[in-house]
């Protein structure tokens, strides 16, 4: 337990230029808190000893501004940037390296039972607000961009955009509409598109025009 706590630590000093010592993202990062209560709620939650369990986790959500529900499976080295907001539902299973924004919700779109939540692999990153939604998987080393609304399956080493998300490159080559992902600027395909049709009416209006006179 102590080397993969030490494992996210250096994880944290290499993908946050603020943090400036192991002792401050011990004891100051909401993340890792979360982290470790969720090891403790899952461990729990595994030998049945389910009310301990979702008790532990309500106790972080209040501490961390994190839900991370007890069945959810998370993997080594997990970084939650910021983090107040995320949602991580029951089913869900996170890789290894996976690099999570605040406001980001791994859910479910409905009732179901059994596998409900996403399954994100190893060496993803999800933007700020994303939201990912089914029992589907997002592939190794890919890149959700901020806001977006992933509602199907996002292939390994691609890049997707948009409410509902499109994948926009795919191992580094333009698939879409497609751009450098970041945090800050994003071309979004839906609204290309809709300046396309916004530049086809004017085209119409004066071809109409000009067929008045």
């Amino acid at each position: 337990m102590f080397s993969r706590l030490r494992e996210t630590i250096n994880e944290y000093k290499k993908r946050d230029p603020a943090a400036r010592s192991s002792l401050e993202v011990l004891l100051l990062y909401q993340g890792v808190h979360a982290v470790i209560y969720h090891r403790i709620a899952h461990w729990f939650y595994r030998h049945r000893l389910r009310f301990l369990a979702r008790a532990v986790s309500q106790w972080s959500r209040h501490f961390t501004g994190i839900e991370i529900h007890p069945g959810a499976t998370i993997g080594r080295r997990l970084v939650i940037d910021h983090g107040m907001g995320i949602v991580i539902g029951e089913t869900t299973v996170i890789g290894d390296d996976v690099l999570l924004y605040q406001g980001v919700t791994l859910g479910g779109t409905g009732k179901e039972k059994g596998k409900r939540h996403p399954t994100i692999g190893n060496n993803v990153m999800v933007g700020c607000g994303a939201k990912i939604l089914g029992p589907f998987t997002v592939g190794d080393n890919s890149r959700i961009a901020a806001n977006a609304v992933v509602l199907n399956e996002i292939p390994a080493n691609c890049t997707a955009v948009g409410a509902p998300a499109r994948v926009v490159r795919k191992a580094g080559e333009r698939v879409d509409y497609a751009s450098e992902v970041d945090q800050i600027s994003v071309t979004d395909p839906v609204a290309i598109e809709l300046s396309a049709l916004r530049t086809q009416l004017e085209l119409l209006e004066k071809h109409m025009k000009e067929m008045e006179k």
